[in-house]
């Protein structure tokens, strides 16, 4: 999408999945109640064997997207908890990174577990990187390549937020809710909001 119809959205949302080897990243963009694809793709780490330099690169590739598309908000993946303390680490440092990239354009960030973007998209909080695509490819109408599963994780951080934030729409939960009875604090009361229990 030209960078210049960027204007007719309301709102447009950055999202990032995180990584040392491969960072994706989705823009989506709002419109009234339209959410619509802006872009995605992917940042190539495994050919930098320095750290530091693959953390440069993962900082200038988040504020060159915040330039070019001017999001309001972002939304990155929160480091899954495993037993590779290491492979941890080393997630934590590349949303670290991430993240101070987006307070360097003062963009305020919101972080989501993997379990937490899994149950937005899919329902299922247990979803597979490719049911997660998959539905992905049908709410936002675009065909998405099965190499390019972490640009598509960082589109569904992106979604996860607009779902969580309500951003122009009503989840499912929010229609269905039904207010409360008042606890009855008296006899009278308790005749007044229980007519059909009273035997006459």
């Amino acid at each position: 999408m030209e960078t210049e119809n960027l204007k007719e959205f309301d709102r447009i949302i950055l999202g990032i999945d995180p990584g040392t080897i491969v960072m994706g990243y989705g823009i989506i963009g709002i419109n009234k109640k339209q959410v619509s694809l802006i872009t995605l793709g992917v940042l190539h780490l495994e050919k930098y064997d320095d750290y530091a330099m693959k953390l440069k690169k993962i900082f200038e590739r988040t504020i060159g997207l915040i330039d070019e598309f001017k999001p309001d908000e972002m939304a990155i993946e929160a480091p899954f908890f495993g037993k590779n303390v290491q492979s941890m680490l080393k997630l934590g440092r590349a949303q670290g990174v991430a993240i101070a990239g987006a307070m360097s354009r003062e963009l305020a960030v919101n972080e989501y577990s993997p379990k937490k973007i899994k149950q937005s998209i899919t329902g299922n909080g247990n979803a597979t990187k490719e049911q997660v695509a998959g539905m992905l490819e049908h709410i936002l109408k675009f065909k998405y390549d099965s190499k390019f599963l972490d640009a598509t994780d960082g589109l569904a951080a992106a979604y996860c937020h607009f779902m969580q934030k309500n951003l122009g729409i009503e989840t499912a939960k929010s229609k269905a809710k039904i207010p409360a009875k008042k606890k009855a604090t008296s006899w009278d009361a308790f005749v007044t909001n229980n007519p059909n229990k009273i035997k006459k």
